[in-house]
This record gives C-alpha cells, structure tokens and sequence, in this order.
C-alpha cells in the first residue's frame, strides 16, 4: 500500500542511504500502525462495549449481562486491531523477509491466545448463568468448564508448536506418543480429577451446598464448589477445607443429604442407670405415680393385666419377687416414651422408642430414638436439650440414679 511508501519515497528524494532510508521508513511504518492498531482498539472496545451493556439491559435474559461482567466484548474487540495488523506486516516488512515470519508467527500466535481467552469468557458466563438456575446450582459446572478449557488450551498449545517450527501434526503426533507416559505422570491428578468428577456427577454422590463430614481431610460443612482437582467446604467454623475430588471416590465420607431431604433428624441419646437403684415397685407406692398424667392410663392398664396373671397363676404375693410386677425402671422408661409421643418437636410418623442397650458393667444403658421435626441444626439442639433437660431431671423422681464416674478416684 502505497501509504506505508511514503517515508522511503519521502528519504530517497532527499537522496538518503537505501539501507538507513528502509530502517527509518520501517521504524516509521511500525509507529504508524501501532497507533492505528490502538486506535482501533480504542474505537471497537467503545462501540462493542457500549452495544453490549445496551443489549444486557433492554433483554429479560442475565446472560448478557455475564457476558458483561466477564469483559467479552472486550476480548472481543481485541480481534479486529489484530487482524488489521495481521494483515499489515507482511506489507511493512516485504522487503524483512526473516522479521515478516518472525512477526507473523507472533500475531498468529496471539490470535489463538486471544481467541481461547474469548471463549474462556463465554464459559465463565455461561458458568455465572447456569449457576444462577436452581436447576443447575448444585451441579459440579466449574468441573466441565475446566475439562473444555483444558481440551481448548491442548489444541492451542499443538497450534503454537506448529506455527512456531513448522512442525507437521503427524510428526507432532509421533512426539506425543514417545512422551505419552511423561504426559500421564504430569497430568496424573488432573485425570484423576476428571474421571472422579463425572463419577460424582453421574452417581449423584455431592452436590454442592451438601453438608459432608470427611474426618480424614478435617471436613464438615457445606460444599462450595466443585471443580476438575478439588472439592472446596466451608466448615461450620467458617473455616475452608480443601478436598481432592478423587478422595470422594476413593475415600469414605458422609453426605447428609439423605437427612436433610427426609422428614425428620434423627436423635439417638443414651445414659446409663445404676443397677443397684433399680427395683420392683410395691402397690403403696403406686399411687404416687399414677398421679402422673402420662403414666396414669398406663398404669390402670398394666396393673389390670399382672393382677389377672397373678390371681389366675394363684401367685404368693407375700413376696414380692413372686409373680409380675412393675419396676421403677419400667416406668420412667414408659414415661420417657410418652413425654416423647407427646412432644410437638418429634416427628410421631418415624421410628419413635426408648430401649434398652447391651448392659455392662458401666450400667443399664437407656436410650431414646426418635426425630425431630425441625432439621435446623440450632433449632435441632434446642428441642434434643429440652428433651434430655426434662428426662434427666424425672430420673430422681423413679429413685433411680444416673451412674457417675470419679476419675480423680485412686485405687
């Protein structure tokens, strides 16, 4: 073009040395399209920029407005500078053979660089809007985001090694393979990553916004975020612990997903009742317990059966180890069971009992399973303390006692 000619034509008029007048017309030929470079730059960033945020605010849909955020339309605009540049170097350097491959190479290179950064752009927003849908937000989408990127940047990488020796891809190829175990051992937790974080996506194992507790690792809280290496979970100490997605795999860990989707949360407590207060229940002392609103009918009913027992069996109740009778134990472990029916916390439609568990010689181990209601982990522990509050102070009450460990006692 005759408008990069000007210069030499200019310094050859006024009879400079053709060397000197090629290097001065050169260095004024670069200024020249440097600065067109960046002005067009300046001009198309303006108009995309501007054109996009537009768009984002007249259209119902957010992801033009990602789009925005992740600075697309600049990337963008980047585009049209170069190609201009592109093609202009070989004019400016027709007579620099070996600076106009050098250069052109560069640009070359610098296309597909820009180029993956735009799509990276366009997959970070897509990331933003999917992560917006309630029906995408507990997907692993940073995993197959960074899966694409890596595919994307592989092609890239094969691209600059082409352009920059040119190198066939059949020879590159046979390279790749010859190193082929170097690239495994490199990439090996990458791999891992990937093929853990499809296992965890198509088997459902976490979600995020799960609560897991993994000991090994010091995890237990919600899942933040999971991408191609590691699982991120913020504690409930609002601490942050690191996980390696394969782990989920290869480790076990415990999601509570299963608790927080069903219709209760499971409360599971036992103390030990000392052996040597528990004893039969005589009929003068019964009467103290049927003043018991949550006894009473129980009572009524169970003394109606052991007398009919008793009488029919013609049992000597002069002792009373004789026969059926009731035991203080018996009836605190019915009165627990009633006060927990009748609890509003507790769900009554799951598993609801107090049992007892394997004695030893730590004692009788009493203990209540049931559900509560609320699954809210504050709200949770208010209604299991208000249950064990209103359990351990009746134990007097049934002249029981819970056992006691002295572990400053010497022998």
């Amino acid at each position: 073009m005759k408008i990069y000619n000007w210069a030499y034509q200019l310094l050859e008029h006024f009879e400079v040395n053709d060397t000197l007048a090629l290097y001065i017309s050169l260095i004024i030929n670069i200024v020249l399209v440097i600065s067109l470079a960046l002005l067009l730059d300046f001009i198309f960033k303006k108009i995309l920029i501007v054109a996009l945020a537009i768009v984002a605010t007249r259209t119902k849909s957010t992801f033009d407005d990602f789009l925005v955020a992740n600075k697309t339309a600049k990337y963008i605009a980047h585009l049209i500078p170069l190609y201009y540049v592109y093609k202009t170097v070989p004019i400016i350097l027709k007579k620099f053979v070996y600076w106009e491959e050098f250069f052109s190479k560069g640009v070359k290179i610098y296309i597909i660089v820009l180029s993956l950064w735009i799509i990276r752009s366009v997959f970070n927003s897509l990331k933003d809007y999917l992560k917006h849908k309630p029906r995408f937000s507990d997907k692993p989408i940073d995993s197959y985001i960074q899966v694409i990127m890596i595919v994307l940047w592989t092609f890239g990488i094969t691209s600059f090694v082409l352009i920059m020796f040119d190198t066939k891809i059949s020879t590159l190829l046979t390279t790749f393979g010859a190193i082929s175990a170097l690239i495994f051992l490199i990439f090996k937790d990458t791999l891992l990553g990937f093929v853990a974080s499809i296992q965890v996506s198509v088997n459902d194992m976490v979600r995020i916004g799960d609560w897991i507790t993994m000991e090994k690792f010091g995890a237990d809280g919600d899942v933040i975020e999971i991408n191609l290496a590691t699982v991120k979970v913020r504690n409930f100490d609002n601490t942050t612990t690191t996980i390696p997605t394969y782990s989920l795999i290869s480790d076990s860990f415990r999601n509570w997903r299963g608790m927080q989707n069903s219709d209760g949360r499971r409360f599971k407590r036992s103390f030990l009742i000392k052996p040597s207060s528990v004893r039969f229940v005589t009929d003068d002392e019964l009467s103290k317990y049927e003043n018991l609103d949550l006894l009473k009918s129980y009572i009524s009913h169970r003394q109606t059966d052991i007398k009919r027992y008793n009488e029919t069996n013609s049992v000597d109740k002069s002792v009373i180890l004789n026969g059926r009778n009731l035991t203080n134990l018996g009836l605190f472990r019915k009165f627990v069971q009633q006060y927990i029916e009748a609890h509003p916390g507790i769900n009554k439609e799951m598993l609801l009992m107090v049992r007892y568990l394997q004695p030893s010689e730590l004692g009788i181990p009493l203990e209540i399973y049931c559900f509560s209601k609320d699954k809210v982990w504050e709200n949770y522990e208010h209604i299991m303390a208000d249950i064990m509050d209103h359990v351990v102070s009746s134990v007097n009450y049934f002249d029981l006692e819970i056992l006691e460990f002295n572990f400053n006692k010497t022998k």
